[in-house]
């Protein structure tokens, strides 16, 4: 009876030996997955990204809804910017070989439409070195496009000013995998709605520089696209 008794006890304690380290791998994964989620929903939805239709380099027509599903950025441009078009190229450059993800994509629409064919935006992207076929540089009327930069809250000059008409901002979106624009909190707990794609003489990102060595904001969408992604 005893050696029953010391068997049961044996049996019981092989038991728990297995179970509980069981038990830890599965909270240390469910903490996983609560933590990534806790990532993705701690991001601000600012709205939902414009509905848009234009063509890319290749002469396809591409819309928000092919976009669905990948974790991608919008930014406003034009090929012959001598000032921060570039450095936002670089930049999108830099991020898109760190994701390096087939789920990510990059929307570049030009506020240039007459210069910018599709012809020539294939040729400009050659030449910055775009990767990704989800890169997407588009072309279309001016006056949509317009529109669209007003959709998005994005500054793009009036086309009908001739001194602001090839002005624009050098903020960037963040769209989620559902078509969300989304953006991260700033110390203030307040929403930064888009992301900077300009260099900065200071590592806090509050001193515009074209060729500063600085780019915080490049730095925290890497960060911000990669929680997106998980």
């Amino acid at each position: 009876m005893r050696s029953m008794s010391k068997n049961k006890k044996t049996e019981s304690s092989a038991k728990k030996k297995i179970i509980i380290p069981i038990a830890v791998i599965a909270l240390l994964f469910l903490g996983i997955g609560v933590g990534m989620s806790y990532f993705k929903s701690s991001l601000y939805t600012v709205m939902k990204v414009p509905d848009f239709e234009l063509t890319d380099q290749n002469n396809k027509k591409i819309t928000n809804k092919n976009m669905l599903g990948k974790v991608y950025l919008v930014e406003f441009f034009f090929s012959k910017c001598p000032t921060i078009c570039p450095v936002m190229n670089t930049n999108m450059r830099a991020i898109e070989d760190e994701i390096n993800n087939p789920d990510f994509g990059i929307i570049s629409i030009s506020i240039d439409p007459e210069n910018d064919t599709p012809v020539l935006l294939k040729s400009h992207a050659k030449k910055i070195g775009a990767k990704s076929p989800n890169w997407h540089f588009l072309t279309g009327d001016r006056t949509y496009i317009g529109n669209l930069a007003d959709q998005f809250d994005i500054y793009v000059g009036d086309k009908e000013d001739e001194s602001e008409n090839l002005n624009h901002s050098g903020m960037i979106a963040l769209v989620d995998q559902e078509g969300n624009i989304r953006c991260r909190y700033n110390k203030e707990n307040m929403p930064i709605l888009y992301y900077s794609g300009l260099n900065y003489e200071d590592a806090e990102g509050k001193i515009p520089k074209l060729n500063g060595k600085f780019h915080p904001d490049r730095e925290i969408l890497i960060e911000d696209i990669k929680k997106l992604l998980k």
